[in-house]
């Protein structure tokens, strides 16, 4: 019998993931058909019950309702903790399940590159959704340092705060964008300046060897500053691609190895 999934947003027209997972499937031979779903804004609880009453294996959650998931659900991971979001839902002995992959893709998609994350100082901008759900994954791959630059100091500052009890080996830290120096093995732009077109300047005093840009498929000052600078870079499709292949795994038992689906992008 075919299993069925889907994706939850709204929108959810652009969503890539069907393309994905059925790719995935077709590479592993398991039979699935994945959709997309729309959920009025005030009604996803009522779409997920639906789906999972009708049947349904297991669903993805994208914007704007994985903090919402991350409430309804009994069972977290705990990455799914630290994030305070859910993108990857299944039941369980009547029980909701969730977890975030978002993390785990991120990770999946820099081991692909060939970037090392064992002992390496990263540099994350921004303090959002984004980030906090990279935090643990990063942590676990072995990173010795992660400093979190945000607008509000603030803010990067509580996000340290709240992430710090579930990471140990890991030395965390806060500055403000104004503060950026320093020398990084790898610096991450999860910040929304790609997505709106905003100019977010790297002063020369900031060193880095590589540069990730979560957003893709749009142009990237981010990008273009670090190309400039001769650094090897990547947007971020293949994390995209990375928490999906973790989702799959969660729900059928095998991964399929990212590199394979990277073509995937054009």
């Amino acid at each position: 019998m075919t299993r069925q999934f889907a994706v939850v947003g709204n929108p959810i027209e652009h969503s890539r993931s069907p393309e994905l997972h059925h790719a995935f499937a077709k590479a592993t031979g398991i039979d699935l058909n994945y959709s997309r779903r729309l959920a009025p804004l005030d009604g996803f609880a009522a779409n997920i019950q639906e789906f999972f009453n009708q049947g349904g294996s297991g669903l993805n959650v994208t914007v704007p309702f994985k903090e919402q998931a991350y409430q309804l659900c009994d069972v977290l991971t705990p990455r799914a903790q630290v994030a305070r979001a859910v993108n990857t839902l299944w039941q369980q002995n009547g029980q909701l399940h969730g977890d975030n992959t978002d993390g785990q893709g991120l990770v999946d998609a820099l081991n692909a590159l060939g970037w090392k994350l064992e002992q390496a100082n990263i540099l994350i901008l921004g303090a959002g959704g984004a980030t906090r759900g990279v935090m643990l994954p990063l942590a676990q791959a072995g990173a010795s340092q992660i400093v979190v630059a945000n607008r509000t100091l603030s803010r990067a500052q509580q996000l340290i705060d709240d992430v710090q009890p579930f990471i140990t080996g890991t030395k965390l830290s806060a500055i403000s964008l104004d503060q950026l120096s320093g020398q990084f093995d790898l610096i991450i732009n999860a910040t929304s300046a790609s997505l709106s077109g905003e100019l977010l300047l790297l002063p020369p005093e900031l060193q880095f060897q590589q540069a990730y840009e979560m957003a893709y498929g749009k142009p990237s000052s981010f990008l273009e500053q670090a190309a400039q600078r001769g650094v090897p870079t990547s947007d971020g499709f293949s994390m995209l691609v990375g928490q999906a292949i973790e989702a799959f795994s969660i729900w059928n038992g095998i991964k399929p190895p990212l590199n394979d689906f990277l073509s995937l992008q054009h």
